[in-house]
């Protein structure tokens, strides 16, 4: 059966690239004239030439985003479950070769640590693990999940990339959401990331999105590691991976994060920054392609640019979080993932948006909540992007 990697294989990273970097300010005005928006359109906001038009954009960004998913924003907060990792990944503190304590949490431990979370109020959890097959594998998660069921409304998971069969049990658990990253699609450069295990299989993780939607998971949620490669040409690959989904997956809800490379142990420093402008611009651009595509900023960022995002696009944000095992109550020193940038509690982030004129929400019900995705046929125009048997 056709996966995207097929459809991959028709695109250039050096073609996509010069295109976007060559957009001129008329093509960007073109794309903003219009009200349904393809990947051409996109190419165009992402690109250098739509830096000037970033006010224009953000204004029509907050209209369509109030008018799709009202003044609201989801409150959700991570969940680690484990720091053991088999790979070898050059930004990630979680990395095989970091000589770092590792822990797995117990029953008794995720009980702990769930207690903390709906202390403070979450009843939205994304369950993160390292990639460790054996011991935090598809039992563990399932067991992890029958602990928590009862406590949550949706439980969405980030672990290793699993077999399609995997996913039907995890969808059959209670699994809501699952978020995967390629961390970037640059092909060529991938393996100079990801030197050590199964993570290395450039392939195996790109059709991991396929296996999650042949499973019939709710929601699947997208996003590269920015900081790795050129930000402007791996988002394009993002979309070109969310367009070909909702394609075939119509029926499927999506969301887009982005996880700029935070500080973390021994991990390397960012080959190419990205500015609070730059993300800015990123966001607007996602939704002005797509005014359905959910959009999920995290603790990441920092607090002057959430609190000045929470108008514009942005759909769910997490609080409070932490990026270790045990981090709410267990083990509060077991090594983080990342360092994360607001360190604010939950309830001052709930202030916050209240003070932008937005509703935090706790215990909304996404199964309920009705977002009816167009069928192949009705999503157009069609992009008429050419690919790299092409001359741009």
């Amino acid at each position: 059966m056709e996966t995207f990697k097929s459809v991959f294989g028709d695109y250039d990273w050096d073609t996509i690239q010069s295109k976007i970097y060559q957009t001129t300010t008329k093509q960007v005005e073109q794309a903003l004239a219009k009200s349904k928006r393809n990947l051409d359109d996109f190419i165009a906001l992402i690109s250098p030439a739509a830096t000037t038009y970033l006010e224009q954009m953000a204004q029509e960004c907050h209209e369509l985003t109030k008018k799709r998913f009202g003044k609201t924003i989801q409150m959700y907060a991570p969940l680690y479950l484990s720091n053991e990792c088999q790979n070898i990944c050059t930004y990630c503190g979680f990395s095989l070769d970091n000589k770092i304590k590792r822990k797995t949490l117990s029953d008794a431990e995720i009980k702990l640590e769930v207690e903390s979370l709906k202390e403070a109020g979450f009843d939205h959890v994304l369950l993160v693990t390292g990639e460790a097959n054996y011991t935090v594998n598809i039992n563990y998660f399932l067991n992890a999940i029958e602990q928590i069921k009862n406590d949550f409304s949706t439980i969405s998971v980030e672990v290793q990339p699993l077999s399609t069969e995997e996913y039907q049990q995890l969808h059959e658990a209670g699994v809501y959401s699952v978020l995967v990253y390629q961390e970037t699609y640059h092909q060529e450069v991938y393996k100079k990331y990801h030197t050590k295990g199964k993570k290395s299989n450039f392939d195996f993780r790109l059709e991991t999105p396929d296996r999650i939607g042949k499973a019939g998971i709710h929601k699947i949620g997208l996003g590269v590691l920015l900081g790795l490669e050129d930000w402007r040409t791996d988002s394009f690959f993002n979309t070109l991976h969310l367009d070909y989904l909702q394609k075939t997956y119509w029926q499927t809800k999506y969301s887009v994060s982005f996880p700029r490379l935070r500080p973390a142990e021994g991990i390397i420093e960012p080959n190419f920054i990205m500015d609070d402008k730059d993300l800015t611009q990123l966001i607007c651009a996602y939704r002005l392609w797509n005014e359905d595509l959910e959009i999920s900023i995290s603790t990441r960022e920092n607090e002057n640019f959430r609190n000045n995002i929470i108008p514009i696009g942005v759909t769910s944000m997490s609080a409070g979080s932490k990026t270790n095992p045990g981090g709410y109550v267990v083990d509060p020193q077991s090594l983080e993932q990342f360092e994360i940038s607001d360190e604010r509690s939950a309830q001052e982030i709930a202030k916050i948006i209240s003070n932008k004129g937005y509703e935090a929400v706790w215990k909304d019900n996404p199964y309920l909540v009705t977002s009816p995705q167009p069928s192949p046929k009705e999503r157009e125009p069609k992009s008429k992007i050419v690919n790299h048997h092409s001359t741009i």
